[in-house]
C-alpha cells in the first residue's frame, strides 16, 4: 500500500515498522482556555502524563439506575438485537456493544451534551467537538469476552480517516467496576507513542473485527516492550464512575470469568478541525455508526442532571 502524503501515522503496512512519537500535542488547548476550564492544573499534568483521568462518582446512583433501565429495555428489544449496529458475542446471541447509542435515546444524547463533559473536552482538545462514536460495551457474566490491546486512533485513522490524534474518549460505568469482571486495562504513557501494526485491511473487516480484533493490534515485541516500561493500571470503581482517556492509550481488558455483569457507556468527541477523510488504509469508509461523517458543526451543551463537580 502506498502511503499517502497526508498520512502522519501510517500503519496497516506489508512489513514491521519502528514506532514514532506522536506527531500531536497531547492537550491542545492555549493557556487561556486551560486556565478556565473545570481540570486543575494537577489534573491536566496528569492526563499529559498517563493518557487517562479517572473520577469516581461521577454519575449519582438515580441517573445510572435510569440508564441501566434504558439498556435492560435495548436487551429485549428485538428490532435493536437485529440493528447493525448492535455486536454480539462470537458464537453466541449474547450482546458485545451496541453502537450509535446517542441517537437512539434522548437520555444518551443528552448525556453526551452535559456542561460539564463538554467543558472537559474543550479544555483538552481547545475547539468545538462532535461525537465521532458512542456506544455501550457489555460483557455478561461468566461469558463476557475481552478485547485485545489496541490504540483507539489506530484504527479510526486507519479505518475511518481520522488525520490527527485530537479526539477523547469518555467511559462511564453503568455497573460496579471490580478486578474480576473484566475492568478497562490502561497502558499509562503509552499515549505518545504511535506503533504502527502489520497487515491489509480486509474489505468490511468492522464485520468480525468488532466481535475480535486481528487487525490493528500491535506485535507481542512492542506491547511487551511499551508495558515494561510503563505497567499497567486497571481501575475500577462503582456505577457512576468516569474514566476520560487519550485517543492513542492503549487499552484492552480480560474475559468476564465472574458472575457479576461489567456495561461501559462510551462517547468519542472528535474536534471539529479533525474532520475524516477517505480511510487511510485504502478501503471505503466503514458505517456512520463507527465513524460519523455527518455531522461538521459542534455540538451545543445541554444540562443533564446535579452530580460531581470535577476539579
Amino acid at each position: 500500500m502506498d502511503i499517502r502524503s497526508d498520512d502522519f501515522y501510517p500503519t496497516r503496512l506489508e512489513r514491521p515498522h519502528a514506532s514514532f512519537e506522536r506527531r500531536d500535542p497531547v492537550i491542545h488547548s492555549d493557556c487561556a482556555e486551560r486556565a478556565n476550564g473545570p481540570l486543575s492544573d494537577t489534573e491536566l499534568a496528569r492526563y499529559q502524563r498517563d493518557g487517562f483521568l479517572v473520577f469516581n462518582d461521577f454519575l449519582d446512583d438515580d441517573t445510572v439506575r435510569r440508564f441501566r433501565a434504558d439498556l435492560q429495555g435495548y436487551e429485549q428489544d428485538d428490532s435493536v438485537l437485529q440493528a447493525e449496529g448492535t455486536i454480539t458475542e462470537p458464537g453466541k446471541q449474547e450482546i458485545r456493544s451496541i453502537f450509535g447509542i446517542h441517537e437512539m435515546s434522548e437520555r444518551f444524547d443528552r448525556l453526551t451534551r452535559d456542561p460539564r463533559l463538554l467543558d472537559m473536552v474543550h479544555q483538552l482538545l481547545g475547539s468545538d467537538v462532535y461525537i465521532h462514536q458512542s456506544r455501550i460495551n457489555y460483557k455478561p457474566g461468566f461469558h463476557g469476552r475481552g478485547f485485545d490491546w489496541h490504540s483507539d486512533f489506530e484504527t479510526w485513522h486507519a479505518e475511518d480517516g481520522m488525520p490527527r490524534m485530537r479526539a477523547v474518549s469518555f467511559s462511564i460505568a453503568l455497573t460496579d467496576n471490580t478486578p474480576f469482571n473484566g475492568p478497562l486495562m490502561l497502558v499509562p504513557g503509552s499515549h505518545r507513542t504511535f506503533v504502527p501494526c502489520v497487515g491489509r485491511t480486509p474489505e468490511d473487516n468492522y464485520r468480525s473485527s468488532l466481535k475480535q480484533q486481528k487487525i490493528g493490534v500491535p506485535a507481542d515485541a512492542e506491547l511487551d516492550r511499551l508495558i515494561d516500561h510503563h505497567g499497567i493500571q486497571a481501575p475500577t470503581g462503582r456505577a457512576g464512575s468516569l474514566i476520560v482517556f487519550e485517543c492513542n492509550t492503549l487499552h484492552g481488558s480480560n474475559a468476564n470469568m465472574s458472575p457479576w455483569p461489567r456495561s461501559n457507556l462510551f462517547f468519542v468527541y472528535n474536534s471539529i478541525h479533525n474532520q475524516l477523510v477517505q480511510p487511510f488504509c485504502g478501503n471505503r469508509p466503514r458505517p456512520g455508526f463507527l465513524g460519523n461523517r455527518d455531522q461538521p458543526h459542534g455540538i451545543t451543551a445541554r444540562p443533564h442532571s446535579p452530580s460531581r463537580q470535577v476539579g
